[in-house]
């Protein structure tokens, strides 16, 4: 409990996504898709008076590509947020990305069936 003229400390883990990303618009979808794939350029170091927001970014796409989902999921942000964190890394040089992967196209079940047995005869 405070008392008048006392400031209360805050406690909560909770940040609001206008604090993390100063107020600013989100990026349009089409900047970075939910599949896009980033990781940390080489030899690059974390931007001066990084947030801890960046910072969990940054060690996270120190591992190789990840989607813009997984990032944020890993991270515990709105998907939003973390494209907009991920897109001023980017114009920043930080970032590489690459598209999407094309999707998987349906086999003919000829095909299918060819595999199949060629798996069989190899395992007896």
């Amino acid at each position: 409990m405070t008392r008048p003229g006392e400031e209360a400390s805050v406690t909560s883990a909770f940040v609001r996504s206008y604090v993390i990303t100063g107020g600013r618009s989100l990026p349009a979808s089409d900047d970075l898709a939910l599949h896009t794939l980033v990781t940390l350029a080489p030899e690059r170091t974390p931007p001066l008076g990084a947030g801890p927001e960046v910072m969990a970014i940054w060690q996270l796409c120190a591992g190789g590509y990840l989607s813009v989902a997984e990032v944020a999921g890993h991270v515990g942000l709105p998907v939003g947020v973390a494209r907009l964190l991920l897109t001023d890394l980017f114009e920043q040089g930080h970032l590489l990305r690459r598209a999407e992967p094309p999707r998987a196209q349906n086999v003919d079940r000829a095909t299918l069936e060819k595999v199949l047995h060629g798996l069989q005869s190899l395992i007896g």
